[in-house]
């Protein structure tokens, strides 16, 4: 059994009312119509999300790849969600050999991970890496204070403002990118007035 640590979603040891649970379970919703082909998802935490997208889009995937540093999260989601088309691996987000390792993919997820990051300009030029042309990459993070600057989450490197948010995919040829915004469950494009905590990016290459 994993241990409840606040920042991995361990759903089986959650309150279905869980908000923080909804929250994660809802961006695998909000991805799904983007996800096709041969799948990333990088930071996968316990695999809940690769089993979910492994069943939803079955006729539309080959195979899915979840990769994690952490061997026993990674163990544990081997045991918890195991599932055909899903394959789990331990790998370091920052390096820089994971794309001569991984391959390309036609779709990668990359859910609350530029914010445990040093370099995250690096990560997502990795992300860019492994995209196939016709690729989309769907990544979201918590907004705050800005790149460098203190955050009160322990486990959190820093967290951007929504301004270094969207700067972050500007060096990358992606054809399009579409901006949202998470509220609990919900996701919309930005409304005056209205707070956001959360940042999605939906990026075609």
């Amino acid at each position: 059994m994993l241990e409840w640590t606040g920042e991995r979603i361990i759903p089986k040891q959650l309150k279905p009312t869980n908000g923080m649970l909804l929250e994660h379970i809802a961006r695998y919703y909000f991805a799904t119509p983007y996800i096709h082909g041969r799948v990333l998802d990088i930071a996968c935490g316990t695999g809940y999300g690769c089993h979910m997208i492994a069943k939803e889009r079955k006729r539309e995937i080959t195979e899915v790849i979840g990769v994690d540093n952490d061997r026993e999260t990674i163990e544990y989601a081997n045991r918890e969600y195991n599932h055909q088309k899903v394959t789990y691996a331990v790998e370091d987000a920052l390096d820089p050999d994971l794309p001569a390792r991984l391959g390309l993919f036609d779709t990668i997820l990359s859910f609350e991970t530029i914010e445990h990051l040093e370099d995250d300009r690096r990560f997502v030029h990795s992300l860019y890496q492994m995209l196939k042309p016709g690729g989309t990459l769907v990544l979201s993070t918590p907004f705050g204070r800005g790149r460098g600057m203190q955050t009160s989450e322990p486990f959190h490197v820093h967290q951007l403002t929504p301004e270094e948010f969207k700067e972050l995919f500007a060096p990358f040829s992606f054809s399009e990118i579409q901006f949202y915004y998470q509220r609990g469950v919900t996701f919309e494009q930005p409304r005056e007035g209205v707070r956001y905590f959360i940042g999605v990016a939906v990026c075609l290459k």
